[in-house]
């Protein structure tokens, strides 16, 4: 639910940096629309254990997926919640596992994947989980460092695509 509020609020920013593949000014409210849709679905299943939180997060992402940024979206959570799915609980070695397989899964979702777009960022992030989990057990201090590493990310997206450095957005 914190992440559809996060989106909500950020989703008029990240229209107006959508220049990449269609600057059609949509990924946000793309984005946005999908994450409703897998909260819906979380709410319509009414069972709180793992396995049905993320088939509902894997159906209602599938199913709300709106445009290009929506199906990746979907395709990272569905990758995401096949590693957790099988785990009553989770802690930062099936956290880091299950953000490598959302990865994995976006990469061959996508026809022609381009490096620049939220498949590196979140590809550079898992890669950051994986060797972070060796490091940290506190889910605090890992995610602290996952985010680190896609913030880093995202600011070299410009290098790797130079539509966004020509439309001077990241």
């Amino acid at each position: 639910h914190g992440s559809l509020e996060a989106l909500g609020r950020h989703r008029e920013e990240i229209n107006a940096l959508n220049v990449f593949p269609v600057p059609d000014g949509d990924t946000g409210t793309n984005m946005y629309l999908t994450m409703q849709a897998v909260v819906e679905e979380i709410r319509r299943s009414g069972d709180s254990s793992m396995a049905a939180v993320c088939q509902a997060v894997a159906r209602g992402s599938l199913m709300g997926a709106r445009g290009n940024s929506g199906v990746v979206l979907s395709q990272v959570l569905r990758g995401f919640t096949q590693v957790l799915e099988g785990h009553e609980d989770a802690g930062v070695p099936e956290l880091a596992l299950a953000l490598r397989k959302g990865s994995e899964v976006a990469y061959r979702a996508v026809m022609k994947p381009v490096e620049g777009t939220i498949l590196t960022v979140v590809r550079e992030a898992s890669e950051e989980g994986e060797e972070a989990s060796k490091h940290h057990r506190e889910l605090e201090d890992w995610l602290a460092q996952v985010a680190r590493r896609a913030r880093e990310s995202l600011s070299r997206t410009p290098e790797l695509l130079p539509v966004l450095r020509e439309a001077g957005v990241v």
